[in-house]
């Protein structure tokens, strides 16, 4: 198994009563039966994305042209265009700001919040002759990723690389008569499709995710198949209570009606999960925050925020749900060695074996002070796995949203600020 689920932590003393949880589970069985039939008629792309292989040649060959005597790739995309990615950078170990890169290999950044410091740094410090840009926008026209493009654009033709500008960009956007297009097109960078009928924040299986997979060495082709094993039992009509993502979703719903759970907690242990737990506050945030509706999505780290969190997670408000993403960690990383006898407990210990028995331990703590928790427990994460949990969190808030009786597809709330952000930039003189 690329997981494993246990929601045992979330019954008994205080917390979900067995009946209550079981009648929503059975209320998933529906969704689960239109899953089936949006495969089979092709309503619902998303759900054909991991048996897709068309696509990845020309996702290869982008990744290809961006690496190729690069020393910095910089990806330019906010939201759904950029946190997959983020997330599949950190099993590949090429997110870590202390990290160097390997003998010839590029150093990644992902400028995926418009802040005009950041811009000002990678523009400045980095060696534009040998750093390319991947722009990443689905409707191509997202204001932010634009103005990015337009800055990177400026500078490099300011440096006098001009006439070169096509080897240093790479697109990817859906077809049609888009801002972004257009400038690809104005100035000959290659281009991969963005698929149509999928959104932003569902986009990680599509070239949106593979063509930075492809960049950082990963195998593309194993994400979508671990994203397939998840997908395999729902196709093959098993029933709810062997589906994950169908115990997750009522297993959140529940909470919430029941126990007045309107925050769920992710709390990955380990650094390298940290982005996919920033991935999913927007899937899951976006998706389900409609009419009134929806819990709020918090992405929590271990071991750091027993340091900052934990008091609160323990100690205040009984209105969380808390998702624990653990891994096998005991015998990883360097090991300590001291001859100071209050030290005693950690001579010989790795840094995973302390990681290890602090994330056993605050599992254990928050049950027992009858916080409903559940963990994924990830044994070996690679391509298959993260490719796994993708889809697992994806068909858990679709099937979330069916519950609660929203579209986990649109996000009209925020079409108004962008209005607004034109106008005033309008007004500036």
């Amino acid at each position: 198994m690329n997981y494993t689920q246990n929601i045992e932590g979330c019954f008994g003393g205080g917390r979900l009563a067995l009946p209550d949880y079981t009648a929503m589970l059975a209320c998933t069985a529906s969704v689960l039966n239109r899953l089936r039939a949006q495969y089979a008629d092709g309503s619902l792309p998303l759900l054909r994305l991991p048996e897709t292989h068309d696509d990845l040649a020309a996702c290869k060959a982008l990744a290809a042209h961006l690496v190729k005597d690069t020393s910095n790739l910089v990806i330019l995309g906010t939201g759904g265009s950029s946190l997959g990615a983020q997330a599949l950078a950190q099993i590949a170990d090429k997110y870590r700001p202390i990290g160097l890169p390997r003998e010839g290999a590029p150093r990644f950044h992902f400028l995926d919040n418009l802040d005009p410091y950041a811009m000002d740094a990678v523009l400045g410090q980095l060696d534009l002759r040998t750093t390319r840009f991947l722009l990443v926008s689905k409707s191509g026209g997202t204001a932010e990723t634009l103005m990015q493009a337009l800055t990177a654009i400026s500078a490099l033709q300011d440096a006098g690389a001009g006439k070169h500008l096509k080897h240093h960009f790479g697109v990817i956007t859906e077809p049609g008569d888009r801002a972004m297009r257009r400038l690809a097109e104005q100035y000959e960078f290659p281009v991969v499709e963005h698929p149509t009928g999928v959104g932003g924040r569902y986009a990680v299986l599509s070239s949106v995710g593979m063509v930075p997979a492809y960049c950082m060495g990963l195998d593309a082709g194993a994400v979508r198949q671990g994203a397939s094993d998840v997908l395999a039992p729902i196709l093959a009509g098993e029933a709810p209570q062997n589906i994950p993502a169908a115990q997750g979703a009522a297993l959140a719903v529940v909470c919430e009606q029941k126990l007045g759970a309107t925050i769920q907690v992710v709390m990955p242990y380990g650094d390298r999960l940290e982005r996919l737990a920033m991935w999913h506050r927007q899937l899951w945030g976006e998706s389900l925050g409609k009419d009134g509706k929806g819990t709020t999505p918090i992405a929590s780290l271990g071991p750091v925020d027993q340091h900052s969190q934990l008091q609160l997670y323990l100690s205040g408000p009984r209105d969380k749900l808390f998702t624990m993403l653990t891994q096998d960690l005991a015998g990883f990383g360097p090991r300590a060695k001291t001859a100071d006898a209050e030290l005693a407990y950690l001579n010989g210990r790795t840094i995973g074996d302390l990681a290890e028995a602090e994330q056993r331990g605050t599992v254990e703590t928050l049950i027992a002070n009858t916080r409903p928790v559940r963990t994924l427990h990830v044994p070996v994460l690679n391509e298959r796995a993260i490719g796994a949990l993708f889809m697992h969190f994806m068909l858990e808030t679709i099937i979330a949203a069916d519950l609660i009786g929203v579209d986990p597809f649109d996000q009209p709330a925020v079409e108004q600020g962008k209005v607004l952000a034109k106008k005033y930039l309008q007004e500036m003189r």
